[in-house]
């Protein structure tokens, strides 16, 4: 969800090759072993298997995330890695677990807030409750974030406020598609945007490429 936290982001990382860093493929492949025995043996063999040139070194990091997790009441999915769209609004996504009594997960490779949930997650978990209730036709209150490093589960309940989050972000996104030029956000993270020093967007932040369309900037 980068467009909603800056859509200049959004715009540079369309053209970037979409790549899952080593800490989510670690915490992925154990998310898919919750609510049974964690065997670290196990899940760090799979881990080397889908990716063959991991980092030797976040063995240490699946063992602490193993450690975190255990002895957490989780239940084991029914389904995993479940395509969910909805026609209506135009969106897709893919969500990781849903289990026995029909509750969806979303898994990060984050630590957790003390309390509550990260923004980005919240606008996915709505998004996602939205296909999900369009897919079942039935009402879909909200889902979990599971924040594997923490060993932490917490439910969303989805409000008011993130569907039009989500209304915003989705109207954003097709602007940006249909040519119209994203502009910097007054609150957007700069200093922590890998793409802080990139010229073009240095140009976007003081203005001097208003009026242009994307397509003059590539």
């Amino acid at each position: 969800m980068h467009c909603h936290t800056c859509p200049v982001r959004y715009y540079f990382d369309r053209s970037e090759p979409v790549t899952e860093s080593d800490r989510y493929a670690a915490c992925k492949q154990l998310s898919y072993h919750l609510g049974t025995p964690l065997d670290s043996d196990v899940i760090w063999k799979e881990v080397s298997t889908v990716h063959p040139g991991i980092d030797p070194m976040l063995r240490s990091f699946l063992d602490s995330c193993i450690s975190a997790c255990n002895g957490k009441d989780w239940k084991p999915a029914t389904q995993t890695d479940v395509r969910v769209v909805s026609a209506r609004y135009g969106i897709v996504g893919m969500v990781d677990r849903i289990v026995a009594d029909g509750a969806f997960s979303i898994i990060r490779a984050a630590d957790a807030l003390p309390f509550g949930t990260y923004s980005a997650d919240r606008l996915r978990i709505a998004g996602y409750a939205l296909c999900l209730q369009e897919m079942t036709g039935k009402e879909v209150a909200g889902g979990y974030v599971e924040y594997i490093p923490a060993g932490v589960s917490r439910f969303h309940t989805v409000q008011p406020r993130d569907r039009r989050q989500l209304l915003a972000t989705l109207h954003k996104v097709r602007s940006i598609r249909e040519g119209e030029v994203p502009h910097r956000q007054l609150n957007a993270p700069c200093a922590r945007c890998r793409y802080n020093e990139n010229e073009r967007c240095a140009e976007n932040r003081s203005g001097k490429i208003s009026g242009k369309r994307l397509s003059e900037l590539m």
